[in-house]
């Protein structure tokens, strides 16, 4: 008896309104302490545009909380979904989820619609017609008569689910009437790019949308209705499939398991079918307690029991599907291997065939088994921009370590050779009274690595020899200033590199790299065809300030990471680097400041940060 009261007395609440929040630092203060006070956890999205709440607790506990939103004015019409449950019982499980702490945030978006930060958003005004569960059931039921009614009379019906492929596995919408459309993408901000390669599938269709609780479909609907004439009758379940298998108890036109995003995994019906399979052998199953992971993109996979094993490494679908179409690298992936070591910039990209590349693994001998992979695959392509990249290449390379399954790296130096300089003390003196002593005392030639550059001080010449120069000023750390030269030869000859080693998703420079990276977005917007990728990353860089060279407002994204004024970055500082940062679109930007030197941070937070950004173009 005290094992069923345990049980009946836990629950999940989810919620979200889209409403102009007045006052956010209000709204977050009674959020942090109601939710504490209450004892629950989970987590709380606060945005301008509204909220988003999935918490969990006891029953009666969450039932007071509702009654304290209600509180508020602008909460009036929310529709709180909240399911009686089982307390979480794998410790394992609530970690992922988030339910064994109480995360509260204000974020810039409830639910993150696109990866591309220039993309403008619908206004959620816009978002299609809600129609209620009863609603949604009698459309499909029908085939689309209630529809007729609402001004779409002759339009044919479609059910578009805006959900990942992870979710659509194991559960959905099917009936023989109506055509389900299953965008099978990886992350919801995957959403629009779907919609856009198939938005003549949509044209002049009546859109039924569905996703698990209602707030996907807002913003998604929106962003459909935003095309324009033909995509005007746009519909969604409102709050979503959970609200859904409430009236309908045997599943309706659901077939399957609701995935859902807490500690219960997912939520059935009492039909107890089973529509998801194991990624190795085939067989039915739909269990993602056991939370097998792609070994690529990190996303869920079904693996049944009898194929886990201990050690093993699995390819979800998609990455399997990459694969075949020669997107994925083997793990042995290229270096391009350049005789300078001047700064380097590595070219990020995914790779087609060329004549100093690899051929990709064909997908038989990269997959051994179904499902299950052996060996690395990258999914980018990057070329890095340096003038050492040498300290960025081998085994040594921390940040290279810390990103080998997400990237590729080619890295390219500089062209231009510079001399070996050196200022002999003021007390320097020679044995030889006979010779000068600047000529006998130079330090030695022997085991010195080349030195090349990007951009070189005006009237300089590059010298192919290894003798010392002797300069007589002390040494300047602003010196970077003065060097705005080179940069049409440094640009010729990365417009060869790009075309025997693209094409390339992004580029990342370092230092005076990063500076080059910031010139070479700028040639990137020229429609020549000859330099193209999708985004830039640049670490301690610094914008070039003469003449021809200046920059203007730049639109490709772009990652910033440097130091954070702290001082510990010696050569180029703080400001100079958020100077540079500052040449850039706004809404396309994204800036990482770190503790550190002169390097490219490896903390866990601003890897997992860069990750991030990387993401956004997956």
């Amino acid at each position: 008896m005290a094992e069923t009261e345990r049980v009946v007395e836990h629950g999940v609440l989810l919620y979200y309104k889209y409403v102009e929040v007045p006052d956010l630092a209000q709204l977050l203060s009674f959020y942090d302490s109601n939710c504490k006070s209450l004892g629950l956890l989970g987590r709380v999205r606060i945005a301008r545009e509204g909220v988003n709440v999935t918490v969990g607790g006891k029953l009666s506990l969450l039932e007071e909380h509702i009654a304290a939103v209600k509180s508020f004015d602008f909460f009036e019409g929310t529709d709180f979904k909240l399911a009686s449950c089982n307390s979480p019982l794998d410790n394992r499980i609530a970690i992922e989820c988030g339910f064994t702490s109480l995360s509260i945030r204000v974020v810039k978006e409830l639910v993150t619609l696109s990866s591309n930060p220039l993309l403008k958003l619908p206004t959620i005004s816009n978002a299609g017609k809600h129609l209620s569960a009863f609603e949604f059931n009698s459309v499909l039921q029908n085939a689309g008569s209630l529809l007729e009614n609402e001004g779409s009379q002759s339009k044919k019906l479609v059910l578009l689910d805006a959900r990942n492929i992870y979710e659509t596995r194991i559960g959905k919408f099917q009936t023989p009437n109506v055509e389900t459309l299953d965008p099978k993408i990886r992350q919801y901000s995957d959403l629009p790019s779907w919609i856009d390669d198939h938005s003549e599938q949509l044209r002049g269709k009546s859109i039924l949308m569905y996703c698990t609780g209602g707030i996907r479909c807002e913003m998604a609907s929106a962003y459909i209705r935003s095309k324009g004439a033909g995509f005007d009758d746009v519909f969604q379940l409102y709050g979503g499939i959970q609200r859904y298998l409430e009236y309908f108890a045997d599943g309706g036109f659901f077939n399957g398991k609701n995935f859902v995003f807490d500690h219960r995994i997912s939520v059935g019906s009492s039909k107890m079918d089973i529509i998801g399979s194991c990624l190795l052998c085939g067989s039915p199953f739909d269990n993602y307690s056991s939370r097998c992971r792609c070994a690529y993109c990190r996303m869920l996979v079904l693996v049944c029991n009898s194929c886990q094993k201990d050690g093993m490494d699995y390819v979800c679908e998609l990455c399997q599907k990459h694969d075949k179409e020669g997107m994925l690298l083997p793990s042995n992936g290229r270096r391009y291997e350049a005789e300078s070591t001047a700064d380097v910039s590595p070219v990020v990209g995914k790779k087609e065939s060329s004549p100093l590349s690899h051929q990709p693994t064909p997908s038989s001998k990269l997959h051994s088994e179904n499902g299950k992979i052996p060996k690395k695959v990258e999914n980018f392509m990057f070329a890095w921009i340096s003038t050492e990249c040498f300290k960025f290449q081998g085994e040594d390379c921390i940040v290279c370590k810390k990103l080998k399954n997400m990237v590729e790296l080619t890295y390219i130096d500089a062209p231009h050779e510079v001399p070996f300089l050196y200022r002999p003390r003021s007390t320097e003196t020679c044995d030889d009274s006979l010779k000068s002593p600047l000529q006998h005392c130079q330090p030695p030639s022997e085991g010195c690595r080349r030195k090349y550059a990007w951009l070189v001080a005006q009237k300089s010449s590059s010298m192919m020899d290894r003798d010392w120069q002797i300069v007589d000023e002390p040494f300047d750390p602003l010196q970077y200033q003065q060097q705005t030269d080179g940069f049409d030869e440094s640009l010729t000859y990365l417009k060869a590199v790009f075309s025997v080693q693209g094409p390339f998703d992004g580029v990342l420079g370092f230092s005076q790299g990063a500076a080059m990276t910031a010139l070479l977005c700028r040639q990137h917007e020229i429609p020549d065809g000859e330099i193209s990728f999708k985004f830039a990353i640049l670490c301690s860089g610094f914008a070039i300030n003469s003449g021809g060279l200046k920059l203007e407002l730049l639109q490709c994204p772009s990652l910033h990471i440097f130091g954070n004024g702290q001082g510990k970055d010696r050569q180029i500082g703080h400001n100079v680097s958020l100077e540079l940062s500052s040449h850039f679109e706004p809404s396309g930007r994204m800036i990482i400041e770190h503790e550190s030197g002169h390097i490219i941070p490896t903390q866990p937070e601003h890897i997992d940060r860069i990750k991030a950004f990387l993401l956004h173009f997956l």
